[in-house]
């Protein structure tokens, strides 16, 4: 990553209002869309890149318990075939690139990377999947509100383009939560200025998406990362989102 593009306060006081703000996000995946420097973005870069605190290996216990099979409110996560995914995507606690306050959660997203800023100069992050071209958000809000196993209604803009959505409409009362929902395990709701801009930081069963851009604007982490990331992010935390 280049200095131009380091983590800075500076970076980030540029980015007011809601960015894409007329394309609501349904949070639903697409065609799948590798964007370029998804798996290629390099792991030491330059400035403001992290530096694993811990490095593991592919097949270790660790990874077998952070990414195994989970038993959550009646129902049974499947576990992710990790192997599958560049072990820069796994979970993992970093020296700090932000140089923001803890609690804060910053997403990177040309580095497909979710900080969550930690005391003492770390970090936990995650790999994720973001929006495809066109429906990715940027700025800075608040984490007003969160829910576990969410339904999910996409909003009327996504069903004008998908009509085979209509069934999960408000009217028609959402999707129910489950294996299959878009939104996961968990659900965190991102507001701005005290208005819900329809984009969320939320669970996923495909595993394959992350570190590519193939939702309709929301942030996706592998289910087992999300219920970790909600564990420990604070009430009311601030987020920022880099483009």
């Amino acid at each position: 990553m280049s200095s131009s593009r380091s983590f800075s306060r500076r970076s980030f006081l540029s980015l007011s209002g809601l960015g894409a703000a007329s394309l609501l996000a349904g949070c639903a995946s697409t065609r799948p869309v590798v964007t370029p420097g998804g798996f290629a973005v390099s792991y030491r870069g330059g400035p403001g890149s992290p530096v694993m605190s811990s490095p593991m290996q592919a097949g270790s216990a660790e990874l077998d318990t952070m990414y195994g099979e989970i038993y959550d409110n009646d129902f049974v996560i499947p576990a992710v075939p990790y192997q599958k995914i560049d072990p820069r995507y796994y979970r993992q606690r970093v020296v700090d690139p932000t140089g923001q306050p803890p609690g804060t959660i910053v997403v990177d997203t040309p580095s497909r990377f979710l900080y969550l800023v930690e005391s003492g100069g770390t970090a936990m992050r995650y790999g994720v999947g973001i929006g495809r071209e066109g429906f990715a958000w940027q700025g800075a809000g608040v984490i007003q509100w969160r829910q576990k196993w969410p339904k999910w209604t996409p909003p009327d803009e996504m069903i004008g383009r998908q009509p085979e959505l209509a069934k999960y409409s408000a009217a028609n009362g959402g999707m129910p939560p489950g294996l299959k929902n878009p939104l996961g395990a968990r659900a965190l709701y991102i507001f701005q200025n005290g208005q819900d801009t329809l984009y969320r930081l939320h669970g996923s069963p495909e595993w394959n998406s992350i570190g590519k851009a193939v939702s309709s604007g929301c942030v996706r982490l592998m289910n087992q990362d999300i219920i970790d990331l909600y564990d420990r992010v604070p009430n009311k935390a601030r987020i920022l989102v880099w483009q």
